[in-house]
């Protein structure tokens, strides 16, 4: 997982409620058993029409915001299922941040585990920086975790909150794998007591019929 330390990126405002997992990964496109390749398909019922071309109204389809990799949405953002692709679609797009009022539970630990901030601001921040992506793309903001502030260079400095544990997963890049691995000299030490501890036969009669 790539480390989160400082971004600066290009921000598309999206400006709708409870946008929900289908509607970030819809079910049709869940077909691929490995976790790449679902950038292609993100928003896909938005940002295409049923024969494939590009819906020119959709923000993420307009020359300002093609390259955006913050996105500024509104609450509730990832709700409906549980599904780990909307985070792997959001990441694959290119989409390292996301700012807004809040966020379904089960999406942000999703995000957590594959590097997507999310930043959960104020309705007036959140407002306030969707309109000046709107007014005057393209628009960019400079996220740095360490800080944990976020910035545009005119004028917006603001200050977020983060749960210490989740901060420090995406300043080193760790994923759950990753995070167990740090433990990894206790568990060669754990496993090497419980051989030492093993009768010899060790586990070779277990689930023996008697």
């Amino acid at each position: 997982m790539e480390p989160f330390r400082s971004h600066r990126g290009i921000v598309a405002p999206l400006h709708r409620e409870n946008i929900d997992t289908d509607q970030i990964i819809p079910k049709q496109h869940l077909k691929r058993i490995e976790r790449t390749g679902f950038g292609t398909y993100l928003f896909s019922d938005w940002r295409y029409h049923p024969d494939g071309s590009p819906r020119h109204d959709f923000v993420l389809n307009q020359e300002h915001y093609r390259s955006a990799t913050i996105l500024v949405a509104g609450k509730n953002f990832g709700c409906g299922s549980s599904r780990e692709h909307a985070a792997w679609a959001l990441s694959e797009f290119g989409i390292r941040a996301i700012i807004a009022p809040s966020y379904a539970d089960i999406f942000r630990i999703n995000a957590g585990n594959n590097g997507l901030l999310l930043i959960e601001a104020a309705g007036t921040t959140v407002q306030r920086i969707a309109a000046q992506a709107q007014a005057r793309p393209p628009y960019e903001l400079t996220i740095d975790l360490e800080n944990q502030t976020i910035a545009d260079g005119d004028g917006l400095s603001e200050r977020f909150e983060i749960e210490p544990f989740r901060r420090h997963r995406l300043l080193h890049g760790l994923d759950e794998i990753g995070m167990t691995l740090t433990h990894e000299a206790e568990i060669a030490r754990f496993e090497a007591a419980v051989l030492r501890c093993t009768p010899s036969q060790g586990y070779s009669n277990l689930g023996t019929a008697t």
